[in-house]
């Protein structure tokens, strides 16, 4: 996935099996950041910057794969979906701010609704509406996993669990009306 930002061409990419501390890896990034130090990690991805390596992510729970809703760009930040964690990255420097743990399995995706100045994360157990500092401002749970369907609407996120239960949580608390 290529991204267009301010600072250069962005690309992230899946690194199945990148080895964090070794010198055998076959590409090499000038960082690493294993955001989960207890358990081996099931997501491993790489960010290259105009293609050199910048930073290589990796974090335990279920997989995270790489997709559209995997990264975004938002007031010269990015914000990038990695296991169960949001990471953001400035931009200029290009550095990591904060790493965040939204959800207890995995992080599906990060959405923002530019309207609102909206960070949402859609997990698999929880919705969360998160903030700019790496603080979660609302957090929300279902009957079961949210596996059916998620999206963005001018007064409330959307999400669909694996019941087809439909869910309709404010931007504002986190209340949601099924």
């Amino acid at each position: 996935m290529q991204f267009q930002t301010p600072a250069g061409t962005l690309s992230l990419i899946n690194e199945p099996v990148y080895s964090f501390g070794s010198v055998d890896n076959s590409r090499q990034y000038s960082s690493e950041r294993l955001l989960d130090s207890i358990c081996f990690p099931s997501s491993i991805h790489g960010i290259l910057l105009d293609d050199k390596p910048f930073i290589v992510l990796g974090d335990a729970g279920g997989c995270t794969g790489i997709h559209e809703h995997s990264l975004i760009l938002h007031n010269e930040a990015i914000y990038v979906a990695v296991g169960r964690h949001v990471v953001k990255l400035n931009l200029f420097p290009l550095s990591v701010a904060w790493a965040l743990r939204v959800d207890d399995a995995t992080c599906f995706g990060v959405y923002v609704n530019v309207e609102r100045n909206a960070l949402i994360s859609h997990g698999e157990l929880e919705i969360c509406r998160f903030s700019e500092a790496g603080e979660i401002l609302w957090s929300a749970h279902g009957a079961d996993i949210f596996s059916e369907g998620f999206s963005l609407h001018p007064q409330y996120v959307q999400a669909i669990d694996f019941n087809h239960n439909s869910y309709q949580f404010s931007y504002d608390h986190g209340e949601s009306h099924v």
